[in-house]
């Protein structure tokens, strides 16, 4: 399969780290029990020449000795970080091609290099119930530690000793209790939150930036907006390579927002750069559409068979079954196609240039003139055009449905309009909400009332598109199904189109766009 690691195992590794000195002992903490295993672990690390993999939290080794010996990749996770490991194979020095691709867009196009080495000294015991089941395992590490990538002479190994807790079987309530338990014996957090951080002297993240202001340049506005999307483009990567839950979703949100603010705020930038982007965007988007088309479908239809009445000589259980296989094949060939456009050449040259566009100072290109004039001058009403154009399409929309004389569809269509169009809007007040505050806030969630139920519509006329299609590819077995679910849809079609006259109601208040002027 493209773009994945196929013999690679996941783990979430939650855990704390404390630094601790050659006289610590550690104490007894509830449920340790008695015996130790000592373990001596070697670790190569690899990062880019610039450590960009450093720079966002991720470390990646291979490691021999002790029992999970093998390539590790570690990416980080609210609360926690997603452990990716691989057998350690035969070649010390090159990192296996799954996650080479697994942190290519962190990487950047650089190359992986070996940055450090660490030697460890490991003593463990485990945190048991009464049971004998393992909650948690409490590591004594002894380090040496070796810079690799460093001009001049090779500094001299630098040594510690820290402790780490990391949990197994047990929850984060014994997590929090074990470290209590540490912390009144004077035991410190680690100044560092891994061991390469320390060895390779990274130093602690910098103080955030001052606040945005209405005062601020315009295009400081606009660029911290898109940096942030950029951030979750390339920060969503390989979650999207190893297919974890809602991360096409997020990407994709990510991919329009940033499409949006390119075409809301295109007078910020110099000629044909917002749409160069927005194309090649627009061609992401449709990528990872696919796969989230699909996988929406999927969880959608399932959940509807379980939701219909019971009828006599149908078997729902097997209805749902056959269903769920039909639409995961989709699913799969969708992400399986998405990985091919991940690994093109395409994809790393956008990344490369929206990288570059959130780095470039606003004097100059990619940005025009207007950039540096005052946000409070300039935005608002960029924001206002994106919501005339919004109120000019539901207008359009109103209008078609209310004609005898125009065709269904073709007011469907343009509801459909009129939903991207509240998308745009929506985005343009979001993007505005660290400076704007509750006034943007306000504006944004009431287009995004409008979105969700205009959306309600569209995605029920999708619905029964695919229904369709899915009756006639296995009659046998779906199509009276399929029927049962496409009169469901025509009733969520007529209850979600109702709903849109309460939420433009809602979303045509003034009050929410005073702001605007």
């Amino acid at each position: 399969m493209p773009g994945t690691a196929r013999d690679a195992t996941t783990h979430d590794e939650v855990e704390l780290k404390y630094a601790v000195g050659e006289d610590f002992v550690l104490p007894e903490l509830d449920g340790l029990d008695g015996e130790a295993r000592t373990d001596r672990l070697e670790a190569v690390y690899f990062d880019t020449p610039g450590q960009r993999l450093a720079a966002a939290r991720v470390t990646l080794r291979r490691r021999t000795g002790g029992e999970d010996a093998g390539w590790h990749l570690k990416l980080p996770l609210a609360g926690a970080r997603r452990e990716v490991r691989l057998p350690p194979g035969r070649a010390t020095r090159k990192v296996p091609a799954q996650l080479q691709r697994l942190v290519s867009a962190l990487a950047g196009g650089e190359p992986l290099v070996p940055v450090a080495q660490l030697t460890t000294t490991r003593t463990v015991r485990h945190v048991v119930d009464t049971d004998g089941r393992v909650l948690a395992e409490v590591a004594d590490d002894r380090v040496e530690a070796r810079r690799l990538l460093t001009e001049g002479p090779a500094p001299e190994p630098e040594t510690w000793r820290e402790l780490e807790v990391e949990l197994v079987e047990g929850d984060r309530q014994l997590l929090s209790d074990l470290d209590a338990q540490l912390r009144a014996h004077g035991v410190v957090e680690a100044p560092h939150g891994s061991k390469l951080a320390r060895a390779l002297g990274t130093p602690p993240a910098a103080p955030a930036a001052a606040p945005l202001k209405r005062s601020s340049p315009a295009g400081a506005v606009v660029g911290a907006h898109l940096a942030a999307q950029v951030s979750v483009i390339v920060s969503g990567d390989p979650m999207v390579r190893l297919d974890e839950p809602d991360s096409v979703h997020k990407v994709r949100v990510a991919t329009r927002r940033l499409r949006s603010a390119l075409k809301t705020y295109r007078p910020l930038f110099a000629e044909g750069v917002p749409e160069a982007l927005r194309e090649e965007l627009s061609w992401l988007a449709d990528e990872l559409g696919g796969a989230r088309d699909a996988e929406v479908m999927r969880d959608r239809l399932v959940a509807a068979v379980g939701e219909l009445d019971p009828v006599e000589g149908e078997d729902p259980a097997a209805t749902a079954t056959a269903l769920r296989e039909v639409l995961e094949a989709d699913y799969r060939a969708a992400h399986d196609e998405l990985l091919r456009a991940l690994d093109g050449e395409r994809y790393a040259a956008l990344l490369a240039r929206l990288e570059e566009l959130v780095a470039a100072p606003l004097d100059g290109p990619p940005f025009s003139p207007l950039a540096l004039e005052k946000a409070k001058d300039v935005l608002p009403g960029m924001v206002r055009a994106t919501d005339r154009k919004l109120r000019k399409r539901v207008r359009a929309a109103y209008a078609a449905d209310a004609d005898p004389a125009v065709p269904a569809v073709e007011a469907d269509h343009l509801f459909h309009d009129a939903r991207k169009r509240a998308k745009e809007a929506r985005y343009a007040g979001e993007s505005l909400v660290p400076v704007w505050g509750e006034e943007a806030k306000a504006y944004a969630k009431a287009v995004e009332g409008l979105q969700e139920v205009l959306g309600e519509h569209q995605d029920s006329v999708v619905v029964r598109e695919v229904l369709h299609r899915l009756a006639g590819r296995d009659p046998q077995a779906l199509a009276f199904t399929c029927g049962r679910l496409y009169a469901a849809e025509v009733g969520h079609a007529a209850a979600s189109r109702e709903a849109v006259d309460a939420a433009w109601e809602a979303a045509s208040s003034r009050k929410l766009r005073r702001w605007l002027r």
